[in-house]
């Protein structure tokens, strides 16, 4: 019989690291899909994008930065990785409840992600690079 504590939670759970309340509080939080440049300058976009997710936290949702991800193991510089790296981003993409756009500057790739994220209905926000949300007609 699996025993539960006073907030309703299983006792099991009282061993991990975040109390039944903060469980919960994560449970709630929605998937948001980071879209920004990584190309160019990459040591300051991926700074940038650091910023972004850690922007997406604070206002209680969860981040998904497929371009910190898979350059870590993938070679963004060669094209069939590339291609490959951002086939992965897109369906990532798809899981998403929002895609937030990050700059003035809208890449190929980031054209790509904003054009799929319409297809799918998935509602898109945009922001300046200072997190200033704008609105886009």
């Amino acid at each position: 019989m699996d025993e539960h504590n006073s907030e309703g939670c299983p006792e099991h759970i009282a061993t991990l690291s975040l109390d039944c309340a903060a469980q919960k509080e994560i449970r709630r939080r929605s998937l948001v899909y980071i879209c920004s440049p990584f190309a160019g300058d990459t040591k300051h976009n991926i700074i940038r994008v650091l910023g972004y997710c850690r922007f997406a936290v604070s206002k209680g949702f969860i981040p998904l930065a497929p371009h910190l991800h898979y350059p870590q193991f993938m070679d963004d510089s060669d094209q069939k990785e590339r291609e490959l790296g951002l086939y992965f981003a897109l369906v990532l993409l798809s899981k998403c409840d929002q895609l937030w756009v990050f700059g003035h500057r809208v890449s190929d790739g980031m054209a790509q992600e904003i054009s799929k994220a319409k297809k799918q209905g998935i509602p898109i926000r945009h922001f300046t690079e200072k997190c200033e949300e704008v609105q886009v007609t």
